[in-house]
């Protein structure tokens, strides 16, 4: 008899050390849920270290309910203790509050994240940028979330319908919608189909 009550007493002690272990695991398990949601980049510091070479790489930022920024890439390389990724063939697109994206490509991004998410993000190698109706392109573009901007510390060119310009800095205020070019800027125009898409606008 005694030795039965021992086994009874035993299996509930088993069992309800099994239920609080369950549920302080599930506790942590939804707080980590929680944690990338609000931050999808926090994700990476959850993987293994076999896993930090990551195919089909994809993160996105959603901010009150809008997407705000989502790069895509073949392949991803996270350092746990340099707190950096770097992207093969990365897709960048930012989506601005009136609708409008912005598509950059290029060869390698560099993700740099803080604590709490994405500081800057630098993209290298043939780096073409789509904005409206212009195309930048360069060998180097640094994107800045808390500034919305876009900067190109080397050589640029921005180009659309009638005109072409370069110059060896520039920076894109995203939030803004302006263009800023410094040093050695190079403007080629054509008037008439400067005209002609002046007088198209006119009439839409």
């Amino acid at each position: 008899m005694r030795k039965r009550t021992r086994l009874v007493l035993l299996l509930v002690i088993v069992f309800s050390l099994g239920a609080v272990s369950y549920k302080i695991i599930d506790t942590i398990v939804l707080n980590k849920a929680r944690e990338i949601r609000r931050n999808p980049l926090k994700a990476l510091d959850y993987l293994p270290e076999s896993a930090l070479r990551i195919k089909d790489f994809h993160r996105a930022k959603i901010e009150d309910g809008r997407k705000v920024w989502e790069l895509y890439g073949d392949e991803a390389n996270y350092s746990k203790e340099q707190r950096e990724a770097v992207i093969k063939n990365p897709r960048f697109y930012y989506y601005d509050k009136k609708g409008e994206t912005a598509e950059t490509l290029g060869e390698e991004a560099r993700l740099f994240l803080t604590d709490k998410e994405l500081e800057k993000l630098q993209l290298q190698g043939r780096v073409r940028v789509s904005y409206q109706d212009f195309v930048l392109n360069a060998e180097e573009a640094f994107y800045f979330p808390a500034k919305e901007q876009i900067v190109f510390p080397g050589k640029v060119t921005m180009s659309g319908e009638g005109f072409y310009v370069e110059g060896s800095s520039m920076e894109v205020d995203l939030a803004g919608q302006t263009v800023r070019l410094e040093r050695n800027v190079k403007t080629t125009l054509e008037p008439d189909t400067l005209a002609k898409r002046k007088n198209q606008g006119g009439r839409s």
